[in-house]
Formats: structure tokens, C-alpha cells, sequence
């Protein structure tokens, strides 16, 4: 179990490698924020009030999958932020790729605070999903009580979420009938 995430990266560095990022076509006027947290922080994040579904991406510049789905994420959290998605992104770059992994936001119109998973990674790996390889991209949908309703590892598009993103919407707006006198 303790060699799951180095032989992931491994195959992630050969298999993902450099690819061309897609550009987005309105760069952002402003950056976005690039926020250490640990496993914990990011959970929190996922189970604040607020949402009817939660978007979780975690993603990293070295990986060329990643970077390719970027804008499709980005796509989906702008049309649904009014319907209550929350995408939050954790970039699994290393500490010293810090300032790469801020200028790759930027590029990509990002304009609200984005983590830098910090932490053990195999802690970080089965909080999230024990199922989890640690391979990247790895996409997880939740519900607005932040239960995992979809977990998907490698890349993903717009048209695959979608429709994940509108039942995780969907169980949380039963919960809330349920839970109404």
C-alpha cells in the first residue's frame, strides 16, 4: 500500500507527460489564490454549507490529462455556480511548483482560492476514496452534505460530469424535502 503512490506518479510522469494546456480565450484580470491545506481543510471545504453539489478535481501542471480537462471543469463550474456547484480544485504539485501551478490558474481564468494539497499523500489518497490508485486526474462529485455520490479516476469531460453533477444535485435537493415538515 505505501508504494500505490509512487508507482502511480511514476506511471503518471511517463503516461501524462507534456502536453500542450488548452488556452482559455478571456484570460482573467485578476489571479486567483493559491492556498496550502491538508486533507482535513479540503474536506471541510467540501462539506461547507452552501452547496446543492460539490465538483472536487485534483489535478497537477506536470499531468497532461489534467491539464486537457481543465477547461471543460472550468466550463461546467461557471454554468452551474449559479445552481449551487462548488468546484473546488487541489493542485497535487510539490511545494517548489508552487509558482507554476499559480501562473497555469491564471492562464486558465481561475478567480477564486484554489488548495495545494500539503500532507501525507497516502493519507490524503484514502480519505478522499481508499478505491483511489492516487493516479491523476481524479475527479470527485458530492452531494451539497458532502457524501460522495461519484468518484472517477483519469481524465473526464464536460459531457461525462454533467449529468453526475445534476443527480448529486438532485439527492441533495430529496434530502431537503425530506428533511421539510
Amino acid at each position: 500500500m505505501k508504494g500505490r503512490w509512487s508507482i502511480v506518479a511514476v506511471a503518471c510522469l511517463t503516461s501524462c507527460g507534456p502536453a500542450a494546456a488548452p488556452k482559455d480565450p478571456h484570460p482573467p484580470a485578476t489571479s486567483a489564490e493559491l492556498r496550502s491545506a491538508s486533507v482535513e481543510e479540503i474536506e471541510r471545504a467540501v462539506r461547507e454549507p452552501g452547496a446543492r453539489a460539490v465538483l472536487l478535481n485534483v489535478w497537477a501542471t506536470w499531468c497532461g490529462p489534467c491539464r486537457e480537462e481543465f477547461p471543460e471543469l472550468l466550463r461546467l463550474g461557471r454554468e452551474y455556480r449559479q445552481r449551487g456547484l462548488r468546484l473546488i480544485l487541489v493542485s497535487a504539485d510539490f511545494a517548489d511548483q508552487a509558482g507554476a501551478a499559480r501562473d497555469f490558474l491564471k492562464r486558465q481564468g481561475v478567480d477564486f482560492t484554489t488548495f495545494l494539497k500539503t500532507g501525507d499523500d497516502m493519507k490524503f489518497i484514502d480519505r478522499l476514496d481508499p478505491g483511489w490508485t492516487g493516479a491523476l486526474p481524479a475527479t470527485f462529485v458530492y452531494d451539497g452534505q458532502g457524501r460522495l455520490q461519484h468518484f472517477h479516476e483519469g481524465r473526464t469531460t464536460y459531457a461525462e460530469l454533467e449529468p453526475l453533477v445534476r443527480s448529486a444535485m438532485s439527492a441533495t435537493d430529496s434530502l431537503t424535502h425530506e428533511a421539510s415538515p
